[in-house]
């Protein structure tokens, strides 16, 4: 028994020896794997924070104008394999410095709302927050793409508490309505293909899409402003008559 204890030991001993340089080797990427599974848990907590903002913000409009300008949102942290394609089409160097530094859309929130004025609306009273930092905005909705695409979108940095220390992290905001998110989720489905593969007339066909969304978009939006009016009116009217009455009642 003592013989057979000494031989695995042995044998034990020998494997331990052989496989040093490997275990050397692999230390480097015990720490790259640790330091990106970090990073991913400070982009969803930046994701959270934001959400969190929207939502109130959704309640107090709701409580103020008896209406949601939010539908729904959405979030997602850009998987593993997109970003190592990004840094690798943009010819950056393939690291997680470089992936902090240059990938500004690793957090992304979609916020999506009833109509067009609300995005606007929605994005001044997030960046006005004195903890929000607005970095960079790009209007597609004034200033549409090519293909017809219409978002706004706002790269804002929050800052995130964690037990020691407090870290600023930048989230890609993308506002849009309801039918501009409709169409960008059909557009998507080509996205698969090369240039060379998308049917021509089916990308044309796309883009006078977003032009009729678009002036669907501003019909709704005039319809809604109207209706809101008359109600405004009817209100000023009731208040006035209600004020009247109460004029003839005390004389």
């Amino acid at each position: 028994m003592t013989a057979q204890l000494e031989e695995a030991l042995r044998d034990y001993a020998q494997t331990i020896e052989g496989n040093a340089q490997l275990y050397g080797e692999l230390e480097p990427l015990k720490d790259i794997t640790y330091r990106f599974q970090e990073m991913m848990m400070v982009y969803k907590a930046a994701i959270r924070e934001v959400r969190t903002k929207l939502e109130v913000l959704n309640d107090e409009f709701q409580v103020r104008n008896q209406r949601n300008p939010i539908r729904y949102i959405k979030h997602r942290v850009k998987k593993p394999e997109s970003i190592l394609e990004k840094l690798h089409r943009r010819g950056l160097e393939i690291s997680l410095d470089s992936m902090i530094q240059n990938l500004t859309d690793i957090a992304g929130v979609r916020v999506v709302c009833s109509y067009e004025s609300d995005i606007y609306d929605i994005a001044h009273m997030l960046t006005k927050q004195d903890d929000v930092r607005l970095l960079l905005t790009k209007d597609y909705i004034k200033h549409p793409k090519e293909n017809g695409y219409r978002s706004l979108h706002i790269l804002i940095e929050i800052p995130v508490f964690f037990s020691d220390r407090k870290q600023f992290v930048k989230v890609e905001v993308q506002i849009r309505t309801m039918a501009m998110d409709f169409w960008a989720s059909l557009e998507h489905q080509l996205r698969y293909k090369s240039e060379e593969d998308r049917d021509e007339e089916i990308v044309n066909a796309l883009r006078e899409c977003a032009e009729d969304i678009h002036a669907t978009d501003k019909k709704m939006q005039s319809i809604y402003e109207k209706i809101k009016s008359d109600h405004m009116m009817e209100e000023n009217m009731y208040i006035d008559k209600y004020n009247d009455d109460d004029i003839i009642n005390f004389v």
